[in-house]
Parts: structure tokens; sequence; C-alpha cells
């Protein structure tokens, strides 16, 4: 009895980690509070969890669930109990001496009143904490946290390393008034102690006008340490061309999006567009026209070009973004498929209803890559007929993994199949926490396909067989 428990426990528990990966967070926090001890001990030790879920688990969930995440090999770059994190960084050495005739120099150049002369004379002693005096004022930070940090947090972390007066609210408004450098903003993300609040506020650099080559790495590390989910970076991530380029990054480095991640905040995108553009292709082509010069967030220049305002409210001659218009259309609309049809694409989808097609699931992978690779099928194809459904939402059993983060290493086909299950997903279950319950209940032991799973839940029609 205890074994078919577990057996039920583990399979819902992979089910709902496939689910969640295309839930909002209102939904993914209901759900998560549905599950039983063993589901949700299976769901954080064992199961691929999406950085929003996790995010949400370190937030509203109990340190048994922290511990066990940890202990999770499937997640990825996150500071939690037993791996690296801020401890890692407030372990440092302290700042060298001759920064410190660097600080004096700046501060004694900037014109910031008698306190900026104070600091200039005697600079704060990190060794000796805040005992030494009152540090540097938030003024004084922010002028130094503005001059560094353009490339790497490593100065900016020295910087923190220093007394200095803790105002959030303060630290926000110079922020605002002239954000910091990419790199200081990274570093008071990893050991500011800064409130939600606080750290989604430095998200905001709507004032900045240009671009470092570190510019991405805030909203990264911003994911990667738990702080934000992806719904809420796209909520304020300022200005919204920033998030549409988050969508399609490119950069070389090590502090990068990995493919689950990437598809997921096209998935938190996909939420916020959707409903006001619909699949006009009029108005995902002036959502391109008017990113570039729009200061607000992505679902403020939603809402203006859904109502046609979003012409009025650009700044006047903007600079062009390159690599715009490359991401709004790898969100927009998809063109009609197939590229190649006839015969072998009929066979190809008749056969992707069968499990396990070809007698052993290692063939049916080769099968499908194959049939991918020659443009037979797409991503959107195997999620619309591939049965069962939870074998169609999971990649690793339609195209394998590798030993990498990215897991897959086909990831227009991984993108592609996202949007669709996006799509599907959202068109049927919307932000109904019940019916996304249902549908998590209803998925390990259903042997149909996903618009066939989504009928039953929703109204009891095949979505698949709707004009």
């Amino acid at each position: 009895m205890n074994v078919n428990v577990d057996r039920e426990s583990r399979r819902l528990a992979w089910c709902v980690a496939l689910l969640l990966r295309h839930a909002p967070d209102a939904v993914a926090s209901d759900v998560l509070r549905r599950l039983d001890a063993p589901t949700r001990r299976f769901l954080c030790r064992d199961e691929a969890l999406p950085a929003s879920t996790v995010t949400l688990l370190l937030r509203e969930g109990s340190d048994e669930d922290r511990r066990l995440v940890a202990r999770n090999p499937r997640v990825f770059g996150r500071p939690l109990p037993g791996l690296p994190g801020p401890a890692r960084y407030a372990a440092r050495t302290g700042p060298r001496p001759e920064l410190f005739g660097t600080l004096r120099a700046e501060l004694a150049g900037a014109v910031a009143g008698p306190s900026a002369a104070r600091t200039a004379e005697q600079p704060p002693d990190p060794a000796a904490g805040s005992a030494a005096g009152p540090g540097l004022s938030t003024a004084e930070l922010a002028f130094l946290l503005r001059r560094h940090g353009r490339r790497r947090p490593r100065v900016p972390l020295a910087l923190l390393r220093l007394p200095y007066e803790q105002d959030p609210a303060a630290l926000l408004a110079e922020h605002a008034r002239a954000p910091f450098a990419p790199g200081a903003v990274e570093a008071l993300l990893l050991v500011g102690g800064l409130p939600r609040e606080a750290c989604l506020g430095l998200l905001d650099s709507r004032a900045r006008r240009t671009y470092g080559p570190g510019w991405h790495r805030p909203a990264v590390r911003a994911v990667r340490m738990g702080l934000i989910t992806f719904d809420e970076l796209v909520t304020h991530t300022a200005p919204a061309h920033r998030t549409l380029l988050l969508t399609d990054l490119t950069v070389r480095g090590a502090l990068r999006w990995n493919l689950p991640e990437k598809a997921e905040l096209r998935t938190a995108v996909g939420r916020v567009l959707r409903p006001a553009l619909g699949d006009d292709p009029r108005r995902w082509t002036e959502l391109a026209r008017c990113a570039p010069g729009f200061d607000g967030t992505l679902p403020e220049l939603a809402a203006a070009v859904a109502a046609g305002t979003a012409s009025a409210a650009q700044r006047p001659d903007p600079a062009p973004v390159a690599g715009l218009a490359r991401a709004v259309e790898a969100l927009g609309p998809s063109s009609p498929w197939p590229a190649a049809g006839g015969v072998d694409r009929e066979l190809a989808l008749a056969s992707l209803g069968v499990p396990n097609a070809m007698g052993d699931i290692h063939e049916d992978i080769r099968w499908v890559r194959a049939c991918l690779d020659r443009r037979i099928l797409t991503g959107a194809d195997v999620i619309r007929y591939k049965a069962p459904a939870a074998w169609a939402l999971d990649e690793d059993h339609w195209l394998g993994d590798i030993d990498h983060p990215d897991r897959h290493d086909r990831h227009p086909w991984v993108l592609e199949a996202r949007a669709e299950a996006d799509r599907l997903l959202d068109g049927a279950l919307g932000t109904d926490a019940d019916a996304w319950w249902r549908a998590a209940r209803t998925l390990p032991e259903f042997i149909g396909s996903l618009p066939d799973l989504l009928a039953q839940v929703s109204d009891g029609d095949s979505v698949s067989k709707r004009s």
C-alpha cells in the first residue's frame, strides 16, 4: 500500500512541476498549498522546479521545504541553505588599503557637503565596523555606486563592506534620480539585505539612456537568488524594451539565462502581452515600433498599444534598439506551419498519439528528433498531438536531455513547445486555481493529448476540435 501511495505522490509531484512552469504566481502559490506532505516532499526534493516556484517556496514555504530544495540536484544556481550564496561574499576579505585612496579622491572631488569632506579626511574602517563612526551617508554611497560597477560587482561589493546608512527608501530615491551602474545594483541584491519592494525598485532604470555590457545581470541575479519571480520581473522592469530584450538575451558570459529560465520568462511576458495584443499583427508591429521610446513597464506599454495611445507616450526621436525587432518577433503569433507536409507529416502526427510508437522510449526520442530536424514536426505539434499529455509537457520524453543547465540541445523546439502550452493552458484555465488543480490531479493518469485533457477539465469539449 505504501508503495502505491509513494508512486501516486511521485507522479503527482512530477505533473505539478510540469504545470507550474506555465502558471501565474497566484495560481502556483494556491496549488503548492494544496499539496499533501508526501507530494510536497517529492516535489521539493526531486523535480526540476521552475525558478519562480523556487522563489515562492523560499518565500512562503517551511524550513523543511528549503532544506529539501537545497538537496535537489535539479535546482540551478540558487543560494539556498547548504549552497554558496551571500555568506560567500560576507566572508571575503575587506577592501584593499589602496581602495581608500581612490574613495578619498572621488569623495573629495564631489560636491556633497561637509560629510564628504569628513569622509575624505578619514574614510570608514571596515575592520572596525559601525563603531568607527556614522559611516557613509546615503548620498555618498549612491555617488560611489554610480561611479563603480559598470561591468562587474567586485568594487561595489567592497564598498558595501564599509559602514553606511541603512535607508532603503533613500537609496531607491537616489536610484530613481540617477540609476546606479548594473554591477552596483547586482551588489546591492547580493549583500544589501534589502526588502523585496526595494529589490523590485532597483529594476526600474528608466532614467538611464545607455547600456553597459552587464545591463542584464541584475535581472538574472535577482531571479537566481530567489528574490523575485518572473511575473514580478516583468511587472517592475523599466523601460519596457529591456524586458523584451531579456527574453532573447544573446550575451556571452557566465551569468545569463539557461533554457528553462528563458522559457519561463517568455511565459510571463506572454501573460502580459497576449490579452492586450491578441494575434493582431498590427498591434505587435506597433509594440516593436513604440517600445524604444516608451519609459514605462511592459504592462503599461501593452495597455497603451491596446488603447492606441502608445505613440503619444513616446519620447521624441528615440534611438533604435538593436535586437528588439527579433525579440518581439519571437514572442509574437507564429506563422502558419508546416513548411514540409504530405504523407510523412500525417504519419508523424498520427504516431505522436501512440505512446512509445517505436516500441522503446529511446527510439521514440530519436524518431521525434529526426522529424523535428527535417521540419516535418514542430514543437507546437508535439504539445497538441503527443499522448499522454504529461509526456508532451516533459521535453525529456520526446527530446531527451543533456548534462547541462539548459537540459536540451534543441532550443527552438523547446521554446516553441512551451509557447504553445502557454497558449493552451492560459486559454483553458486562465487564473482559475481550482481548474489548475483539477488539471494537476487528472494529468498523471490521463492517456490523451493535452487539448483533450484541458477539454475534460474545463467544459467537456475538445480544444483540438474547435474551429
